[in-house]
């Protein structure tokens, strides 16, 4: 069931049994901008710290306490052309601890952390904007640590290069961080809370006319109905993008970015799950077999699609004298696709694992309402479980073959150690 409670903010209510606790989960989207990004994080850990009423983290956790443990929490992320910020929670159903004002309690709660953040004339308390700003920086700057993620990330900025929103990651850069003010902070609150479209979703045993009474008691004010795109297309580019990097290593990162040109929705989206499982996504596909395990030119191969912006990347850890050898062992498992090269075992089996991670999906309160959201931004997309798994069963090794064709390398970010390979 959605309602809109007032224009741009719609209340979704997943009822189900199969739980004994709620999840309330509020998503305000807006279009991806690298002007915002970073200011949307630091606004997440700040509205998740402390409220006017909490001024400080011990009082907002004893009213969780107070929620029979409720847990909490705030986070960014992206969609292709969208950006999010969300705020979750997580209660006992008030049904099983014989409390009929815990649902109250709870919207309470929220409306709390959502409409009265620690802002005192115009500007974030000073203490609270400054840790907040620190641990944020700390973390940032901890990402290079990870020499993993920072491969990923080097990765997307070199693919996407051309795109000043898009090249950075989801939470934002230590560049625009610093430059940022606890005044400014408040005034993009402001922006923020009346001017992104807002989705709530409740999902659990619930009555759906007291859930609508209830949200209705938040003070959203109505905003304009604002719906970008959710796809970003990248054109093809001609010139493979590089990039290489040294640093005291002793595992080289060789990371991999394509274009796959289906997106989400699209008939070809099913044949690219299992071309994916095939190629890298599992521990039977050829990647795995071939680059790790037969020829042991890797500690860890593996593939990932982004059918929101028409991109696949394959990540490598390996010794940094096998750099070409990789390279081209990656080059032969992508052609062997192409050409069709696939058992009716690995065909099934690749099914079997999508299959799987699908039925296990429809166990999680998240994965519901992340599927609700797509099937309310795109209704066109909508499917029944039924049809999902008949789409997928019926992938033939052919379409397998037109998606491996349709693949084209587009940048290569290499991080190597600092000596030198003879």
């Amino acid at each position: 069931m959605m309602t809109e409670l007032v224009n741009g903010v719609n209340l979704h209510i997943l009822p189900t049994e199969k739980y004994k606790t709620l999840r309330v989960f509020v998503r305000f989207t807006t279009r991806l901008d690298q002007s915002t990004i970073t200011k949307r994080t630091l606004l997440s850990s700040l509205l998740e710290t402390n409220s006017l009423h909490y001024p400080d983290q011990t009082k907002l956790s004893a009213q969780l306490a107070e929620l029979y443990g409720a847990s909490f929490g705030l986070n960014v992320g992206k969609k292709g052309n969208l950006h999010w910020l969300n705020a979750g929670l997580n209660v006992v159903n008030g049904k099983y601890v014989s409390d009929t004002e815990l649902l109250p309690e709870v919207v309470n709660f929220l409306k709390e952390v959502l409409f009265f953040p620690n802002i005192q004339e115009g500007t974030f308390e000073p203490k609270t904007f400054a840790l907040e700003k620190e641990n944020l920086r700390s973390y940032l700057e901890s990402l290079k640590e990870d020499k993993q993620t920072y491969a990923s990330y080097a990765l997307q900025e070199l693919y996407f290069g051309k795109d000043e929103h898009q090249k950075i990651p989801s939470f934002g850069t230590v560049e625009a961080l610093q430059k940022l003010t606890a005044h400014e902070m408040a005034d993009y609150y402001q922006e923020m809370i009346t001017k992104d479209q807002v989705d709530i979703f409740v999902v659990g045993d619930v009555d759906e006319k007291e859930v609508t009474s209830l949200m209705k008691q938040l003070p959203f004010a109505p905003r304009e109905v604002s719906r970008p795109d959710i796809f970003y297309r990248q054109p093809i580019e001609n010139i493979i993008a590089e990039r290489q990097e040294q640093e005291p290593i002793t595992q080289a990162k060789l990371n991999l970015a394509y274009t796959t040109n289906i997106y989400y929705g699209e008939a070809q989206r099913f044949a690219l799950m299992v071309f994916n499982g095939l190629f890298g996504g599992f521990p039977h596909s050829k990647l795995f077999m071939n680059v790790r395990e037969k020829e042991s030119l890797a500690y860890y191969a593996s593939s990932s699609v982004d059918t929101f912006r028409g991109y696949m990347t394959v990540q490598t850890g390996i010794d940094g004298e096998n750099r070409n050898k990789v390279m081209h062992l990656v080059a032969e498992q992508l052609e062997s696709l192409r050409q069709g090269e696939v058992s009716e075992l690995e065909l099934a089996q690749t099914k079997a694992m999508l299959k799987n991670q699908y039925l296990l999906s429809l166990d999680s309160p998240q994965s519901a309402i992340e599927t609700n959201y797509l099937n309310h931004w795109l209704p066109e997309t909508a499917l029944t479980d039924e049809e999902w798994l008949n789409r997928l069963n019926k992938i033939t090794i052919e379409e397998v073959q037109a998606v491996a064709k349709q693949v084209k390398l587009q940048a290569i970010f290499f991080l190597d150690g600092e000596k030198i390979h003879e």
